[in-house]
């Protein structure tokens, strides 16, 4: 996975972090935690604010 990757990256997070609270979150923990999902292979200071608040919103959309 890439960074542009965001409904994937979604999927798998949902599935990895079910219990977070994926609306009140810190990016930096966002961040991380999309680092070190399995099949993540990008950069990891390639992304910036725009990328993961486009992850979160996937996410949300993703538990609804």
């Amino acid at each position: 996975m890439r960074w542009t990757d965001v409904n994937k990256i979604a999927i798998a997070l949902e599935e990895t972090h079910p219990e977070a609270d994926n609306v009140n979150l810190r990016y930096t923990d966002l961040r991380q935690w999309v680092v070190a999902l399995d099949g993540f292979s990008d950069d990891p200071n390639g992304c910036n604010e725009k990328i993961l608040e486009a992850i979160q919103m996937a996410w949300i959309d993703e538990r609804d």
